[in-house]
Formats: structure tokens, C-alpha cells, sequence
């Protein structure tokens, strides 16, 4: 019986190794694809991939089964979609408003678009834009030109009944506020302390006088509100008639009369509704001031007394540069009126 030999065949070493080469180079790839993908994002677990990597050095001597299942469960970072959103810039601050009534002139205050209407500041009613707004001194008018008016003018003008009162009016102390309306008879006889409290009562102020002028000249800087050099009927002033030559027979008498703005001439009124001047607007961003020159003397903030702009009978042609100094605060007549100014408002 042949004996046997005491040789073992050698064991395949060789492919052993290769089978482990191939194994750590397949881990080493997939860790390198996991730590670039890490980097990119910038916050992956990092200790978590390198300590990975170096477990699966030492499992290729688990044998090749093991280096397979190893290689397999290598984790990889998902692709890069997009980059993380950064801080939002902040929005710029939204600009200084006006009051819907009002207009911004020069973006650093505000001018009521009309002149105003009064109204009863506890109440909201409408205050009577023939008499003054005073309990007292309305009450007074009334009684006086209940009288006077039979005593002036001629048969026609003696016939013109006065315009009525609200009985309110007469029987309780209010105080005015002014509010700025389109289409509405402004309110004249009020004296310059009565149109500083409307003002202050409706949260605004009077204009100041610089403040005043650069309304009433527009964004041209000029001295009308249509143009550089006065023009007759664009704006209502230096009418043909005066009420008080209609009514009285003389343009001095009878300045407290409660039926002067409501006097016509050739059939047209002399005193206009708000806005109905449409050629005398003082253009400001796309937007209007109505009225600055004519229709009504507009007070302004003086304590010594001053209104400016001119009514619709005054003989001016200084456009927005017109200005009476001559009454003090305490006076009224029917051409006396009422325009607000205001700071600008924080926009919400």
C-alpha cells in the first residue's frame, strides 16, 4: 500500500489576500464617498463615518462572508439637492402716511385735501357752515340779521330768508372738528381760535405758514397752483360780484350776514363747493390739493392773526403768496375758512 505523503496541499493564501485587498479597497472608496458628502453638507456625523471606516479595515479578517456584508452596509450620505437657506434680508421700513383725507406734501408732512366742513366733536353733526360755530355767537347772528336783514339792500335782497340754524346749535355748548370733504359747502365765519381747537380737536394742527406755501405751490414751485403767472378763472377769486354789494349795497357792511356765501351772481354761486375748481389743484406725488387760492381765507398758525390764499371775491392776484394780517384771532366773517395740517404718521 503506497504510503501516504506527509505534504498537505498549500491552502489558496494568495487568493485569500486579493479577496481581502478588493474588500478594504471597496470599503476605503465608500468611505471617502461618505466623508466628501459630509463635508458638503457641512454637519454630518463624521466620527460616526471615520469610526466606520476603521471597523471595516479589521473585518476582513472575518473572512470574506464577513467583507461582503461589510462592504454592503457601508452608509452613504444623500446627494447635495440644495443649498440650506440663508438669513433673510430684512424689509426696508415701509415709508411716513397720510391720513386718506389728506396729502403728503414734500414726504414730511400733510394738507387736508379741502377745505373743511365742522361737525359737532361729542356728536358727529354737522355744524351750520352760515354762522359761527359757537353756541353763543351763532345764537347771536341769527337774532341780529333776523332784523338787519329788512333794514339793507334792496326789495329783492330784503326777501332772502336766512339759512336755517339747527336747534341744537342754539341750545348746547360743543366744540368744532374739522374734516375734510369733496362736494360740500366749506364752513366760513370762523374766527382763528375756533379754527386752531377744529384743527386740535380732529388729532391735526393749522399749518404753519412756510408749510402753507409749499402746498399751495406744488411740486413746481410756483406761484398758482396752475402755473407761474395769475390767470383769470382758474382758480375762484376776484369773482365778478362781492355778497356783500349784492345784499347790502355796500362791501363794507354786514360781514356777519348768514346769507353772503349763498349768494349768486349771473346765476352761478360765488362760494364753491370743495374740489369743484378743478384748475386750481396744487399737484403733490400723483395727488392734489384743492382750493389753496380763492374760495375761502384759510387761517393759519399765528397768534397774532393771519389767514391767506384769498376768498373768491378778494381782489388778489399774489396766488399763493396772498396773506391778511390786519384782523386778530378773535375775528370771523364769512370768508374765514379752515385747512389742517399734520405731522406724518408711522405707517403700521
Amino acid at each position: 500500500m503506497p504510503a501516504r505523503s506527509a505534504e498537505r496541499p498549500a491552502r489558496p493564501r494568495a487568493g485569500r489576500r486579493d479577496a481581502r485587498a478588493a474588500a478594504a479597497t471597496a470599503l476605503a472608496r465608500g468611505a471617502l464617498v461618505a466623508a466628501l458628502a459630509c463635508a458638503a453638507l457641512a454637519g454630518c456625523r463624521s466620527e460616526r463615518e471615520s469610526g466606520a471606516t476603521d471597523a471595516g479595515a479589521g473585518a476582513v479578517d472575518a473572512g470574506a462572508g464577513a467583507t461582503d456584508a461589510g462592504a454592503g452596509a457601508v452608509e452613504v450620505a444623500p446627494p447635495l439637492v440644495g443649498a440650506l437657506p440663508g438669513p433673510r434680508a430684512p424689509a426696508p421700513p415701509a415709508e411716513p402716511r397720510c391720513p386718506p383725507e389728506m396729502v403728503r406734501v414734500e414726504r414730511r408732512f400733510c394738507v387736508d385735501r379741502y377745505e373743511a366742513v365742522l361737525l359737532d366733536r361729542e356728536t358727529g353733526l354737522e355744524i351750520s357752515a352760515f354762522y359761527p360755530p359757537s353756541r353763543q355767537a351763532a345764537s347771536s347772528v341769527e337774532r341780529a340779521w333776523s332784523k338787519m336783514r329788512l333794514q339793507l339792500g334792496d326789495a329783492e335782497a330784503r326777501r332772502m330768508e336766512l339759512p336755517l340754524l339747527p336747534g341744537w346749535q342754539k341750545q348746547r355748548e360743543f366744540e368744532p372738528r374739522a374734516v375734510s370733504r369733496r362736494g360740500v359747502l366749506p364752513q366760513g365765519y370762523t374766527s382763528g381760535a375756533q379754527a386752531e381747537l377744529a384743527c386740535r380737536n380732529a388729532g391735526k394742527r393749522l399749518c404753519a405758514l412756510e408749510e402753507w406755501r409749499t402746498a399751495c405751490r406744488g411740486e413746481r414751485d410756483e406761484q398758482f397752483p396752475y402755473g407761474p403767472t395769475y390767470a383769470d378763472g382758474q382758480c375762484n377769486v376776484f369773482r365778478e360780484g362781492h355778497p356783500a354789494a349784492v345784499l347790502h349795497r355796500d362791501v363794507t357792511l354786514g360781514h356777519s350776514d348768514p346769507r353772503l356765501n349763498l349768494v349768486r351772481v349771473g346765476g352761478a354761486p360765488l362760494l364753491r363747493r370743495t374740489g369743484e375748481t378743478a384748475t386750481c389743484a396744487s399737484a403733490w406725488e400723483g395727488d392734489a390739493i384743492a382750493d389753496m387760492v380763492g374760495n375761502l381765507d384759510e387761517w393759519i398758525d399765528d397768534p397774532e392773526g393771519t389767514f391767506v390764499g384769498g376768498f373768491y371775491a378778494r381782489a388778489t392776484r399774489e396766488g399763493c403768496m396772498s396773506r391778511v394780517v390786519s384782523h386778530e384771532v378773535t375775528h370771523f366773517d364769512y370768508s374765514t375758512g379752515v385747512r389742517c395740517c399734520a405731522d406724518l404718521r408711522a405707517a403700521p
